[in-house]
């Protein structure tokens, strides 16, 4: 019997019994340092032993590109970008994730569907529909939420990437400046999140913290959860 089950009807030709691995999210919203925290949790795992992928939203070898080039324009619909980033999703994993996880592999994604769900539901979308288009997920072993206060956020986007036109929503026309559309957009995001937390299950890590606290609470809890996996004891996530 499969440890893994799809959140829909999933991807066609798919065994789940042939499905080993382990699937790891980091989730949270804009610049609260997943990326980082996928770099560290890498290394460290591959010095444990585990052979790793990890993966995130745009790296689909089908769309990838496209969805980079199309999103540079500033012009995409609210229901074109949320299927855009629903074919790159797909893309990815089917071509990188099922491979991988069917290989015995840790995959770490940074953000899955959840982030493309909260989105989609900020931009007016149909929860229900939304949702439904993501069916094709697996569901994880584990989704690590990195959760930030608003007040915390601000000053860590400024002293990095600054503030961009999507990362703000300024396509939901929320202020007249970025700065005023990014505190409104980010506001509905975090509050998306919250709301998601209990329906999928996350584990919420404090990430007002500093890196390295964070790193080492999520490195802990891998552990745990790799340990329990060996062990044939690791119980799924219920049923969103």
């Amino acid at each position: 019997m499969s440890k893994f089950e799809f959140y829909g009807e999933g991807l066609a030709g798919v065994n789940l019994e042939e499905l080993t691995g382990t699937l790891i999210v980091i989730e949270g919203t804009d610049g609260v340092g997943r990326s980082t925290q996928i770099n560290l949790l890498r290394p460290w795992l591959e010095r444990n032993g585990h052979a790793v992928l990890d993966t995130g939203m745009t790296r689909s070898a089908l769309v990838g590109k496209g969805l980079k080039r199309a999103k540079e324009g500033n012009t995409l619909g609210s229901i074109t970008l949320s299927l855009f980033y629903a074919t790159d999703f797909a893309d990815r994993l089917e071509k990188q994730m099922i491979p991988a996880l069917r290989a015995g592999f840790v995959v770490l994604t940074d953000r899955y569907i959840y982030s493309l769900i909260a989105r989609a539901i900020v931009r007016g979308a149909d929860p229900k529909w939304i949702k439904s288009v993501y069916g094709v997920a697996l569901k994880p072993d584990a989704i690590f939420y990195l959760r930030v206060t608003l007040e915390d956020l601000i000053p860590r986007v400024l002293n990095s990437t600054g503030f961009n036109y999507w990362e703000s929503g300024m396509d939901m026309r929320l202020g007249e400046d970025l700065y005023d559309s990014f505190i409104r957009y980010q506001t509905k995001l975090i509050t998306q999140f919250d709301a998601m937390s209990q329906e999928y299950g996350f584990q919420v890590i404090d990430a007002t913290r500093s890196i390295d606290q964070v790193f080492n609470t999520l490195s802990r809890r891998i552990e745990r959860l790799l340990s329990k996996e060996e062990a044939g004891s690791l119980p799924r996530l219920a049923t969103a």
